[in-house]
């Protein structure tokens, strides 16, 4: 049988850098590098409109949205999106406000990550860019040296190939590009938790102002928010927990149950338009570069969503990779892409530890003894009664700057 590398191509281009996912971290990446004048192709296997149709993760930081603004994606952020001062958690019957202002000077931006990512394939769109959405086939080749390429068929059918110089896996959690690193030669960290988010898109009237997590002897639960009219809300559940059991009836029990308290709070309730069960896992790949080939966002690590931090980190490490390219483009050359790994992986392990204790703090450990539900209420207590605890939660979940 013929060789796939070799097979006929209809075209081929040559380009500085190739990107495999088009997604926020992909199209950032592209878009930082075009403002440079270095030309990046993204593909992807997903179709446009099924990436702006996927909901994810909904607060970005007060640096990352001030990025979309300042390199020219796009200032809709502003007029569209609603910037957060503090975030509420609710345990022990009672609310506590956590003011991001008043304790660190820093704010967070609600944001859904579908409208990044539109503001962002716009933007390439307007730019004269190259992007391929739905392609099938792709191949990732030669990243062992210093003319990798990349092979696809797009939706139209057509065969094409990028030669470049480097190549970026950008293709999400579960990611092709980052088995090409050796087995011999990568480090795969991991762990699974023991439970999952039950999550609802409903149509209802916001039910508090910012976000609210909330901690209960029946669980966790986040109140969320999309628009005026239709807001996102998770509650822990098993992780084979399944969508079609749950009617709307019995998801408004669940949510109220776990939102109650002395002080009255109900959310208001609206039809349940969306179900699903999102799966907790921290990961981590090292290296983030091998050869040829660098590793960016959810291709190199992931998260669980209760601290907010995936689409962050991405957009930090493509902003940090942006520049290390440059540099590697021009005089520098290759040794520059050595800074790459040890600045993305410092944010990557803060943001790790921060949601990992985020992640313990607030859920309900299947088959806890009334002594762990009773230590977690000391340790939110410890948090909310010391501005040193408020202000550690509100410097971790605002972030931090790019250099630190």
């Amino acid at each position: 049988m013929p060789d796939s590398a070799v097979d006929p191509v209809d075209t081929v281009t040559e380009v500085p850098v190739a990107v495999v996912g088009a997604g926020p971290a992909g199209l950032m990446l592209a878009h930082r590098l075009g403002r440079a004048g270095v030309d990046a192709v993204a593909i992807d296997l997903r179709g446009r409109e099924e990436i702006a149709t996927t909901h994810r993760a909904g607060i970005l930081e007060a640096d990352a949205a001030r990025d979309l603004v300042e390199t020219g994606v796009s200032d809709r952020i502003l007029r569209e999106g609603h910037e957060h001062g503090g975030t509420e958690l609710r345990f022990g019957g009672r609310a506590h406000r956590i003011d991001f202002r008043e304790l660190v000077g820093a704010s967070v931006w609600l944001y859904p990550q579908t409208e990044v990512f539109t503001d962002l394939a716009d933007a390439r769109e307007r730019d004269g860019a190259a992007v391929h959405f739905g392609v099938r086939g792709t191949e990732v080749l030669d990243v062992d040296t210093d003319r990798p390429r990349v092979r696809f068929t797009a939706a139209d059918g057509t065969r094409h190939e990028l030669r470049a110089r480097y190549v970026v896996g950008a293709d999400g959690s579960r990611s092709t590009c980052r088995g090409l690193v050796p087995e011999p030669l990568r480090v795969r960290y991991g762990t699974e938790y023991p439970f999952a988010w039950f999550g609802v898109l409903v149509r209802a009237p916001a039910s508090a102002p910012e976000l609210v997590y909330a901690h209960s002897e029946h669980g966790f639960a986040l109140i969320s928010q999309r628009t005026e009219s239709v807001q996102r809300m998770y509650f822990q559940c098993d992780p084979d927990e399944r969508t079609a059991d749950w009617s709307d009836e019995r998801i408004w029990a669940t949510l109220q149950a776990r939102v109650a308290g002395r002080d009255g709070f109900r959310l208001v309730e609206g039809p349940v338009l969306e179900r699903s069960v999102l799966r907790f896992r921290s990961f981590v790949q090292e290296p983030m570069r091998w050869g040829s080939l660098l590793l960016a966002g959810d291709a190199a690590h992931t998260v669980p969503p209760t601290g907010a931090r995936g689409l962050n980190l991405a957009l930090h490490d493509v902003k940090v990779l942006a520049g290390v390219l440059l540099r590697a483009l021009g005089a520098e050359g290759e040794p520059a892409l050595a800074d790459y790994q040890p600045l993305a992986l410092r944010r990557v392990w803060r943001a790790q530890h921060f949601s990992s204790w985020m992640t313990r703090l607030l859920h309900t450990a299947p088959g806890a003894a009334p002594f762990e539900l009773r230590r977690q209420l000391g340790e939110l207590d410890s948090v909310v009664g010391t501005r040193a605890g408020r202000a550690y939660l509100a410097e971790q979940y605002t972030g931090w700057p790019t250099s630190a």
